[in-house]
């Protein structure tokens, strides 16, 4: 099943996509206007090869979890707009916005 979900960061709607697999944590996104936070099942060399605004957590099954996550890698792109390692999912996706 895949789920769509508005989620509200500082009164900015932005998408959540949630994609359940069988035998497995769900995969997910929280995207903004500008690039989007991605679980570790998406591929960050692929990311940076599209040249998208991407930055990636681990260990996640929900937004409040991605929301709360360190970022763990970002591609270029998303560092050019100021997201760095170990700063929170939810101030990433704000610079996203």
């Amino acid at each position: 099943m895949i789920n769509m979900t508005l989620l509200r960061i500082d009164d900015k709607a932005i998408m959540g996509l949630r994609v359940e697999l069988p035998d497995s944590p769900p995969l997910l996104m929280v995207i903004g206007h500008t690039g989007f936070v991605m679980c570790g099942f998406l591929n960050m060399d692929t990311a940076e090869k599209m040249n998208v605004a991407a930055a990636m957590v681990s260990g996640v099954r929900n937004f409040d979890d991605i929301l709360g996550a360190e970022i763990k890698a970002a591609t270029s792109k998303a560092q050019i707009k100021g997201i760095r390692l170990g700063m929170k999912g939810k101030e990433a996706i704000k610079l996203l916005l």
